[in-house]
């Protein structure tokens, strides 16, 4: 008896971040097996075959449940972060892989009226019934740096900002950010530079308020990770001439 107690004050001393490590292993896994990165810099996320692998559709299953009965509110902030981001993504691949649009999420309509399945609830957290809508736009946008949220959900379309190959963490979180929102923002389909000026995703428009409220405030964010070379066509001409986002599906 006393060696189990000895094994359970143990259990209990584990560091948060390990604790974190174990929560989100299971999505590590998928995403280990069928999300791959692209020379065009787009990862892409094989629905078919996970559609497929009953097995690991069952841990996917699982790892939602999982995350189900976790208290976020419990959590610090940057392991709430991971926990929302997590839980948005995969819940998302697991409606891909359920309803099987042809060309993109927003042919899954739960409603005649919708446009788009973001609205209707998928998940229950601490007894609260939740759509995408309320994780993204009532709890984590209001929640956390709005800007930065964008970086790190995924709505499974070329044109969002890529689905990490490993689940976020509050180990490396402001880095793992950092990098995601470099990575779109130097990409085409975060910024375009033309005779005109700048074409940007429509990220960037949607939700101005996020970054700054202006264009002025979106071009400021733009030029806090835009690499040398297009921070300086940027400031050459930062006028945004249009915006431009691509719903197909983020597959191989």
């Amino acid at each position: 008896m006393r060696l189990l107690a000895i094994l359970a004050a143990l259990l209990l001393a584990m560091p948060a971040v390990a604790q974190e490590h174990d929560l989100h292993a299971p999505w590590d896994g998928i995403l280990g097996k069928y999300l791959s990165e692209h020379p065009d810099g787009v990862n892409r996320f094989d629905y078919a075959a996970l559609r497929n692998a009953s097995a690991d559709r069952a841990v996917l299953e699982d790892y939602i449940v999982t995350l189900e009965l976790a208290a976020p509110s419990q959590m610090g902030e940057d392991e709430a972060f991971a926990y929302w981001a997590n839980l948005y993504n995969a819940v998302t691949v697991r409606l891909i892989v359920q309803e099987a649009p042809d060309n993109s999420i927003r042919e899954i309509r739960p409603r005649l009226w919708s446009i788009g399945p973001w609205g209707v609830d998928r998940v229950t957290v601490e007894g609260e019934d939740l759509s995408l809508d309320d994780i993204e736009h009532d709890i984590m946008r209001p929640g956390f740096e709005a800007a930065m949220v964008h970086y790190a959900v995924n709505c499974a379309s070329i044109g969002c900002p890529n689905l990490k190959p490993t689940a976020w963490r509050a180990e490396g979180l402001e880095a793992d950010l950092e990098a995601a929102a470099r990575a779109y923002v130097n990409s085409p389909r975060g910024v375009a530079v033309t005779e005109d000026g700048l074409v940007v995703s429509r990220i960037y428009r949607w939700f101005r308020e996020d970054f700054g409220d202006s264009e002025h405030g979106v071009v400021e964010h733009l030029l806090r990770f835009a690499e040398p070379e297009l921070a300086a066509a940027i400031e050459a001409n930062p006028n945004i001439a249009g915006h431009a986002y691509d719903w197909a599906l983020n597959r191989p």
